[in-house]
């Protein structure tokens, strides 16, 4: 990844979502895969395919007359990116009050809460351990 910060575009998104499923791939598959839900043409996906491999967020290798794109940054990158910023510009970097939203408004089954819980409670105990090693 050439920089630490990704961003992506609500296009750059659809784009990227749908490289991931098919990687290696090509413009017109990407095209393929995007028409029905937002009307892009070849030349408009081809072009937002250019720009993203010059930000770093695809990488491309021509062979004969096709070129193949790949992602060049992960799914968990651009995830954690994403996350990131909202927190820091929608709740001040307070993640207390972000968490305290997402089980407000969100519609958590009681196995999803456990999970989390439990994820809670994990990373506890590994910062328990790291804590009595000094």
């Amino acid at each position: 990844m050439a920089k630490n910060r990704v961003d992506l575009t609500e296009s750059e998104w659809s784009v990227i979502k749908a490289v991931w499923q098919h990687e290696p791939c090509s413009a017109p598959l990407i095209q393929a895969e995007l028409e029905e839900k937002t009307g892009w043409t070849y030349s408009t996906v081809r072009t937002l395919m250019d720009r993203m491999v010059a930000k770093g967020l695809l990488t491309a290798v021509k062979t004969g007359k096709v070129t193949h794109y790949r992602s060049g940054i992960t799914r968990e990158q651009a995830q954690r990116s994403e996350l990131l910023y909202a927190l820091k510009h929608a709740f001040n970097n307070a993640l207390s009050p972000m968490v305290q939203f997402l089980l407000d408004t969100g519609e958590l089954s009681a196995a999803e809460l456990d999970t989390l819980e439990s994820m809670i409670k994990s990373k506890r105990k590994g910062k328990k351990k790291a804590g009595d090693e000094h």
